[in-house]
């Protein structure tokens, strides 16, 4: 599975919101070519809430155990919930390991996951929880709305 593979299935989401910085949009450097998922139906990036999944394409600061600077690595990260991160994960496997679901290297205990370069193992179930996850968000959108 490529990173334009799931840009494009996820554009079929309604609502969605894909951002992709680069040069010209204003956001730091370190973000260009990596790709944030969130809700938001007004096609404006909420203030008050994070992207419900990402695509990385590089190491961060302190965050380097998936060892994304090897050429042709990325990771895709989504919020699923702190109950099911264990159910998804293999505790044993290392934070680099292709086409296998990982506990996120920063953010697994609120609930993160994580797989570099999905493959014929995970690519299916990545767009099940991308799907799962915006609709989360949506949830949690439309109940904010109500509330305020």
């Amino acid at each position: 599975m490529e990173i334009q593979e799931i840009v494009d299935a996820v554009r079929a989401f309604d609502g969605v919101l894909v951002v992709i910085p680069d040069e010209k949009s204003g956001l730091p450097e370190l973000a260009w070519g990596d790709v944030f998922l969130s809700y938001a139906p007004d096609g404006v990036t909420p203030e008050r809430s994070q992207p419900y999944a990402t695509v990385v394409t590089k190491n961060y600061p302190d965050d380097e155990a998936s060892e994304l600077d090897e050429p042709g690595r990325f990771r895709v990260n989504i919020h699923v919930g702190r109950e099911q991160v264990a159910s998804l994960t293999d505790a044993a496997a290392h934070p680099a390991a292709a086409d296998t679901f990982v506990r996120h290297p920063l953010y697994g205990d609120v609930g993160w996951v994580a797989v570099v370069n999905p493959g014929p193992k995970t690519s299916e179930r990545v767009l099940m929880l991308l799907r799962d996850a915006h609709e989360a968000a949506r949830a949690r959108v439309i109940r904010r709305s109500k509330g305020s």
